[in-house]
């Protein structure tokens, strides 16, 4: 008697794909990047290198793997906010107006429409990029220096 294949489990542990974790620690060598999360298939994968690790080394102990417990329920997709704004130009983004300067924005600012959120760095022309609508800042998705593309999520605003 054949015997129906059982349907699969939801409480088993994500498998875990170390070659991706090794990729994502490899581009965060080769970028210079502290931080870099990749997503697929509802699975979220985020390697960190913390300030005190030399440049060009990552240990195991820096690779953040999350559990299926500490993921929130409902994961938001930042790219579906309605608030949204994204990058206008290919450039590198800049949030302050220069080095150790004050940032323009920070999670929780209040801006109004029209105030520079980044500067976009393109073709050594500082491009301001201003807030679309009034509201406040509840997140910043890039780093400062941080090299961005043409529609890349840099903020949102609610």
């Amino acid at each position: 008697m054949a015997r129906k294949p059982e349907p699969p489990s939801d409480s088993k542990p994500p498998v875990v794909d170390h070659d991706v974790i090794r990729e994502l620690a490899k581009l965060l060598d080769e970028t210079g990047l502290t931080e870099i999360e990749y997503q697929r298939n509802g699975t979220s994968i985020r390697v960190a290198r913390h300030a005190a690790v030399p440049a060009g080394r990552v240990r195991a102990a820096d690779v953040a793997l999350p559990s299926p417990a500490s993921l929130p329920a409902e994961t938001v997709d930042p790219t579906q906010h309605p608030g949204l704004v994204t990058s206008p130009m290919v450039g590198t983004a800049y949030l302050a107006p220069a080095p150790g300067a004050k940032p323009f924005v920070d999670v929780g600012s209040q801006v109004k429409a029209g105030d520079t959120l980044i500067i976009i760095e393109a073709m050594k022309t500082m491009n301001q990029i201003p807030a679309p609508r009034s509201g406040t800042v509840i997140q910043i998705l890039v780093e400062n220096g941080q090299p961005v593309e043409f529609g890349e999520p840099l903020v949102i605003i609610e």
